[in-house]
């Protein structure tokens, strides 16, 4: 008889075996919310994550901003940051320096991206002299990462001290916004690991099986990179449904009546958390190597998720602790779209 499959243990975990943990962030769209941004960012960093993506804006609106972001968490934290790029409205020469910008500034993990197009422009169309797939993103990355080690010994060092890290996006239903099935995305997705791929995130997602499923359909395919599932904390009925809108994720009804019948902002912030820590361990469970949580650049939520399923977290208890939305905090849609 053979032995039992080892379970997980939520309530205690070897460090060796803590999944990962990781956080999205997006540049302040005015200087007024750097602050508030900063402070969940020291409140982020409690919980010791992984890493923390910064997104990258459509057609590179907020390069400077990302950029700034990210040198500061390079200078002033000890967090690992990963900078979106893009393939959108740029050049093949215009990614190049802004990459290596990124590199010169110390970044050594990139999210690849070819990018959703902007709102004014919803046909994607590659730039006359760009890259046309995030795969071909990639492949840029290690070229020039191999330009600059030959280049220079003392880079090469750096290099083999500090390897470059590239991650790309998985679509666990398909990809809405190019139409793509999920035997598409992971065709897309095998192509992204053979042009140098160390990992992919997952867009958003709510129910276990979708993730499940595209991990299964991803390894008989021969993708054999990790598969983070990127997770939403359910707790603001009104965000979901713009995430909906953007992303063509559907969100289940069920879950927007439970948000939606209850009157209290505790409460309904309790009934989301509850949602979103069944959907973490039930992915956990099945194999998934951690989670990355899109943050929205706050961090009540985001701590509390992981406080419910045992990976550390737990939010302050300041006068601002209060759950529920926020007013006038950003919902951009989260990455990875592409």
């Amino acid at each position: 008889m053979p032995a039992p499959a080892p379970t997980r243990s939520r309530d205690v975990r070897a460090a060796v075996d803590r999944p990962t943990v990781s956080f999205e962030l997006f540049p302040p769209r005015n200087p007024d919310a750097a602050p508030k941004l900063w402070a969940t960012i020291q409140a982020l960093g409690e919980a010791r994550p992984d890493f923390v993506s910064v997104t990258y804006g459509a057609s590179g609106k907020t390069r400077d901003t990302t950029r700034g972001l990210v040198r500061r968490l390079l200078r002033e934290t000890s967090l690992n940051p990963i900078a979106h790029l893009t393939c959108v409205g740029t050049s093949r020469a215009e990614v190049t320096a802004v990459v290596e910008e990124f590199l010169d500034e110390g970044v050594r993990s990139f999210l690849a991206l070819r990018g959703d197009p902007p709102a004014d422009q919803p046909d994607w169309r590659p730039h006359p002299e760009g890259l046309e797939t995030a795969s071909e993103l990639v492949a840029l990355l290690r070229e020039i990462e191999e330009r600059r080690c030959r280049g220079s010994l003392a880079q090469k060092v750096r290099a083999t001290v500090r390897p470059l890290s590239i991650a790309v996006a998985a679509f666990p239903r398909g990809n809405a916004g190019t139409g793509s099935t999920r035997a598409q995305d992971v065709a897309a997705l095998l192509a992204k690991q053979e042009a140098g791929a160390d990992f992919a995130i997952t867009q958003v997602f709510f129910d276990a099986g979708s993730y499940l499923e595209l991990v299964a359909e991803a390894r008989e395919a021969g993708v054999t990179i990790p598969i983070i599932p990127g997770i939403i904390p359910t707790t603001d009925p009104a965000r979901l449904l713009r995430v909906e809108a953007l992303t063509g994720v559907t969100v289940p009804r069920p879950l927007l009546d439970r948000l939606g019948s209850v009157d209290d902002d505790a409460e309904r912030h309790r009934v989301g958390i509850r949602a979103s820590v069944d959907l973490v361990n039930a992915v956990l469970d099945g194999g998934a190597p951690g989670v990355h949580v899109y943050t929205f650049n706050t961090h009540h939520a985001a701590l509390d998720l992981l406080e419910g399923a045992h990976l550390g977290g737990g939010a302050p208890t300041a006068p601002d602790r209060a759950p529920g939305p926020q007013a006038g905090s950003p919902s951009p849609v989260p990455a990875p779209t592409n």
